[in-house]
């Protein structure tokens, strides 16, 4: 129904008929979703239908707090309070379609979060059983989810590593929050030929795994890094390898490790138009450098890392890589170009700070860039970006350092 809009002008009576604001939004964040599925999703080599489809119509900026809800459709994380923060819809899209989710199938997840993940989930399966640690963040997503009718979707609070053990066994089980090793309640309650999706590895280095239960037997396959927060509970706290904030450095910053048989690094997650090159002239043995390439102003074109980093502890670092370019030019703002960025964040992972490594345009050999960077003295950790980051052109990067500066 329109709304009718009343003005008093010279003294006449005007009406004019509009459409209510509320749908006026709604199409807004339609056409937000949209773009969305387009340039991040699908873009990305995503292609299952449901899923897509999920995509564009779960209403994702219900999901965040309101003061994020501009920034709900941009592929990035979003704190959603207590140390958490929202995975990127990319994320949730990867790890959907990875789990192949069948309308028959009934699926355990560990981490709910804000319940976005399970309100993706809820159209294509039959049911989803959802757990969160945190009891302010699941008691806001079993509100939001009641709210929003997702009928199918089961919330509680609890221990997600100890599972839904009166509901099992299940189809299918998907983490989104990333133990040191797999929790072995959670595949007692996997059925059999059952498949988990689920990130495992130390606080700031995982990689994401495909869990398939065969004759009783776990089998696993690698599909790439990723990077979750930090958990909340006692399998945090009990990790055994730990990272040290006050000697800050960079994985597999040679890019000589790849992620089995592919060409993407470890170390190295939410990938976009990159891929390691090898290269054998250089110092007389086989090597690789990583490279990007984008043809698409605005298109993503990167690679992240995360890093504990106390700047407490640490005032000063160097951040240096070799970098060879060849046609790169900005994308359609000045700041989206090649280059090597640091942000800093807080104990509550809110930003601090960011600092890079650019100035690159045009094209040239390769060389050594560097840059004596202040630590802010509320940073806790920090992520590194690299890549054209929505700039065009190639660019190759290769023994990218972070070093702790001792004096300055």
């Amino acid at each position: 129904m329109m709304q009718p809009i009343f003005r008093l002008i010279s003294g006449i009576l005007i009406v004019t008929l509009m459409a209510p604001v509320c749908a006026q939004a709604a199409d807004n964040y339609a056409a937000l979703r949209d773009e969305m599925v387009r340039l991040e999703i699908e873009a990305a080599g995503i292609d299952h239908p449901g899923v897509l489809r999920s995509m564009r119509t779960t209403p994702r900026h219900l999901f965040v707090l309101g003061r994020f809800r501009q920034q709900a459709y941009l592929d990035a994380a979003l704190p959603i309070g207590d140390r958490q923060t929202i995975s990127p819809p990319f994320v949730v899209a990867y790890m959907t379609q990875e789990l192949d989710p069948k309308p028959t199938d009934r699926v355990l997840e560990i981490g709910t979060g804000s319940g976005y993940q399970a309100a993706v989930l809820s159209p294509l399966v039959s049911e989803v059983f959802t757990i969160e640690i945190v009891e302010p963040l699941g008691r806001r997503a079993q509100r939001t989810l009641k709210r929003l009718r997702y009928d199918n979707v089961h919330a509680r609070v609890g221990d997600g590593f100890q599972g839904w053990p009166e509901e099992a066994p299940f189809d299918k089980i998907m983490v989104t929050c990333s133990p040191e090793d797999i929790p072995e309640r959670l595949v007692e309650q996997l059925k059999e030929g059952g498949t988990m999706i689920i990130p495992v590895g130390e606080r700031y280095q995982q990689n994401l795994f495909r869990i398939t239960k065969r004759d009783g037997k776990l089998h696993r396959e690698a599909l790439r890094a990723t990077l979750f927060v930090p958990m909340t509970g006692a399998a945090e706290e009990a990790r055994q390898v730990l990272p040290n904030p006050k000697s800050p450095s960079i994985v597999n910053g040679n890019f000589s490790s790849r992620i089995d048989n592919t060409d993407l690094p470890t170390g190295w997650h939410y990938l976009r138009n990159a891929r390691i090159v090898s290269e054998t002239e250089r110092y007389g043995e086989p090597s690789g450098f990583l490279s990007f390439e984008n043809s698409e102003p605005g298109q993503p074109s990167r690679a992240l890392q995360g890093v504990a980093l106390d700047g407490r502890a640490v005032s000063f670092v160097k951040l240096s890589a070799r970098v060879r370019g060849k046609n790169l030019q900005p994308g359609p703002t000045t700041r989206q170009r090649a280059a090597v960025i640091i942000t800093f964040y807080d104990k509550r992972r809110a930003v601090i700070d960011s600092q890079q490594l650019a100035n690159w345009k045009g094209t040239f050999d390769w060389r050594l860039e560097s840059k004596k960077i202040r630590v802010p003295l509320a940073t806790r950790e920090a992520i590194v970006r690299v890549g054209l980051l929505g700039g065009v052109g190639h660019l190759d990067i290769d023994d990218l350092r972070l070093e702790v500066v001792t004096r300055e």
